[in-house]
């Protein structure tokens, strides 16, 4: 045993010594834009941390109105107080939304639509990961109805007014981990079996879907969405989960920052000319491969179909 502890804390040391080096190496991609924002209208969800608040603090820095869109108000106002500071731009806000509630979600885009006249990027950038068995105020299965569901309800709610303010963008944040979900339409919520582990990759699967579906859609409106995987990032979105909260602790010098994970997710908001990109999932800020199922079309529509019925809405 004692050879074994001793081995274990040779590799882990020798790890950390060429840290640098391999951290260096999964950096991935960096927005290279330099696209200045003043005028424009951003709105991120869920970016009171993490990858969000990155990505909303380099678009204040740009000169953008950002609206940080999230469950907490507190930590909201403490990140967007923090990123005034930062970037010298009061065009900070904070306003709530609770993606788990349609409720919360509706009252959020009535009260932006009053307040702003335009909306030039929309990032669903929120989720939620590896929760126990659990269901959201609308009483649909919690992957599926924060990281799919209730993106999609708000891209609805804002859709006009991102087609007022052309060119926009939409971007939505799935993960390389698509490649192990499936759309299970039987068993949509989970009720029948359930493993927390794969309902996030079925529920960023749906991402991937939504997006390649509604660029469908939106082909000649001006508006172009495009799905990110931000990397493996070191974030709270590991919290419900011990075991990925210890390996990313100890394998914290190898994965992306915030500020790195935020990158890709920049470069579909702000790079020039990646219009005919309409749809494609990006990773390392370029187009990368995706799975054989999130490029099933007939899934997509259907997927897109039954979310519509679930939320009782109407969404040619």
């Amino acid at each position: 045993m004692l050879v074994i502890v001793g081995l274990l804390t040779s590799f882990l040391s020798f790890l950390y010594v060429i840290a640098p080096s391999i951290r260096k190496f999964f950096a991935g991609g960096v927005c290279r834009s330099n696209v200045q924002l003043p005028g424009k209208v951003v709105v991120i969800t869920g970016a009171n941390t993490g990858i969000g608040k990155e990505t909303a603090r380099e678009l204040a820095r740009r000169g953008a109105r950002v609206y940080i869109a999230c469950r907490d108000v507190l930590k909201g106002e403490s990140a967007a107080s923090e990123i005034r500071a930062d970037t010298k731009n009061s065009q900070v806000l904070v306003r709530k939304l609770d993606l788990s509630d349609t409720k919360s979600i509706r009252a959020f885009a009535e009260g932006f639509l009053a307040e702003e006249k335009q909306l030039h990027i929309l990032i669903n950038n929120a989720g939620v990961m590896m929760c126990p068995y659990s269901k959201t105020a609308d009483g649909f299965e919690t992957h599926l109805g924060v990281n799919h569901l209730g993106h999609f309800l708000l891209t609805h709610l804002l859709l006009e007014r991102l087609k007022e303010s052309t060119p926009s963008r939409v971007v939505n944040l799935s993960s390389v981990l698509h490649y192990v979900g499936k759309i299970r339409f039987h068993d949509l919520q989970g009720e029948k079996h359930y493993s927390r582990g794969l309902a996030y990759c079925h529920s960023k699967l749906a991402n991937v879907l939504f997006t390649r579906e509604l660029a469908r859609r939106l082909q000649g409106t001006g508006v172009t969405t495009y799905a990110v995987h931000p990397g493996v990032v070191s974030s709270e979105l590991v919290r419900h989960s011990f075991l990925l909260c210890l390996l990313w602790r100890i394998f914290s010098p190898f994965v992306k920052s915030a500020r790195e994970g935020a990158q890709t997710s920049l470069h579909c908001a702000l790079a020039e000319g990646l219009e005919p990109l309409n749809g494609k999932y990006f990773s390392d800020c370029k187009r990368t491969w995706v799975s054989a199922r999130g490029r099933d079309n007939k899934t997509a529509e259907r997927l897109w179909n039954v979310s519509c019925e679930l939320l009782g809405i109407q969404w040619e």
